[in-house]
């Protein structure tokens, strides 16, 4: 069982590290200059139906300092923009600008490309129990505290 453990453990430590710098590889290939976690927090304001700080960093699974830095300086580089809300003036919301909006086009076409390979590759719609246990495995570091 011990062996089981460890290599689970290298390989979603493996599969994460390579993901991050195939990923990386290629938005700097399309001349995109930011790192993976500021894309991943345009991701998370593009899929947010409230962007603010709280949700956003509560999405990302990080602290608001954290989400604090990446937004500073995502917005010195005019990729967000930040809004009051019109109902709650005291609330900071996050918009994408279109520079922000283009990295996003392209960061999906790199997930698409990526899942499809994946889809023809393993033949996934066949592996229910491969499915099940990723959900699990989301679901569990969805679940995960975040220290602030």
């Amino acid at each position: 069982m011990q062996d089981t453990k460890a290599l689970i453990n290298e390989l979603l430590v493996e599969i994460f590290n390579r993901i991050l710098t195939v990923e990386g590889e290629a938005l700097k290939k399309e001349g995109i200059k930011l790192s993976m976690s500021e894309v991943h927090v345009l991701e998370a304001i593009d899929n947010l139906k409230e962007p603010s700080m709280s949700n956003i960093s509560q999405k990302l699974g990080i602290t608001a300092g954290s989400l604090s830095v990446s937004i500073n300086t995502l917005f010195q580089k005019s990729y967000v923009r930040r809004y009051h809300d019109h109902e709650d003036r005291r609330k900071v919301l996050i918009a994408l600008e279109q520079k922000g909006l283009d990295v996003l086009s392209v960061h999906t076409i790199f997930h698409d490309k990526m899942i499809e390979a994946i889809f023809q590759d393993l033949k996934i719609e066949e592996d229910e129990v491969l499915v099940q246990s990723l959900r699990k495995v989301s679901e569990y570091f969805k679940s995960y505290p975040v220290e602030e």
